[in-house]
């Protein structure tokens, strides 16, 4: 973890104030973002999950379906490396790589930063996708008009109950890799049920990167969060 957030921190009283003070500020900046791509009609989404739970396989399976329609960014979080940002890039979707060098989660300035650049600055749709953890990134808020939580099937049927703040926080969630059902041991129904009694009505989509089974779907959903935000109407 990372003493950014103080979730490192052995003192219960200052790890509060750490993190009141420090997601604070955090809020102040999501703010401004929201206010700049309300302004420019541009759509972004977070994508949160555990480590390898398939979200850049899926990107590259669903947005060189729609590129040459909108105009997309993407940012890729993580700890170390370029690798996910390297491929994106060799299928000409614009991706940059922010790494936080240490950090459990992005927070909003650096997406901020991101933003004031090309093809940041002019994007029809952005994703970033989020450091992998289920953890600290429900708690930080980047200005994006939606939370996107996946979870694969190698995961177990019971990760919303593990993490609940992920999934209160989701305008949708999506079950990973479901090509591989017959060879583990997961329920998709009471991973649905658990995931609903923490969020009421949340939004399921199951899906393989695999097969293409559920993508459709899944760039329905974009698709249409995109027109909401044309029409000036919030993500449910």
């Amino acid at each position: 973890m990372c003493d950014e957030c103080g979730c490192n921190s052995a003192n219960t009283k200052r790890e509060i104030k750490i993190e009141e003070n420090v997601l604070a500020k955090n809020d102040s900046i999501a703010a401004e973002i929201r206010g700049n791509l309300a302004e420019r009609k541009s759509l972004m989404i977070n994508m949160l999950s555990s480590p390898g739970s398939g979200k850049t396989t899926l990107l590259e399976k669903s947005l060189p379906q729609i590129m040459n329609d909108y105009s997309l960014a993407v940012i890729e979080g993580d700890v170390q490396t370029r690798y996910d940002a390297e491929r994106l890039r060799r299928l000409n979707i614009p991706a940059s790589q922010l790494n936080t060098g240490g950090a459990c989660h992005l927070d909003a300035q650096s997406v901020k930063t991101m933003l004031a650049k090309k093809p940041f600055d002019s994007s029809d749709i952005l994703i970033i996708e989020n450091v992998g953890n289920l953890v600290c990134p429900s708690s930080f808020d980047l200005g994006e008009d939606a939370k996107v939580v996946s979870i694969s099937v190698t995961e177990g049927d019971d990760k919303p109950e593990k993490y609940p703040a992920a999934f209160a926080s989701a305008s949708l969630m999506l079950i990973t890799k479901i090509d591989l059902l017959p060879y583990v041991e997961f329920d998709v129904e009471r991973c649905k049920e658990g995931a609903w009694q923490i969020h009421p009505g949340l939004p399921i989509i199951a899906l393989s990167s695999t097969t293409g089974e559920g993508v459709d779907e899944w760039i329905k959903w974009l698709l249409h969060a995109l027109d909401h935000k044309k029409g000036h109407n919030h993500v449910h």
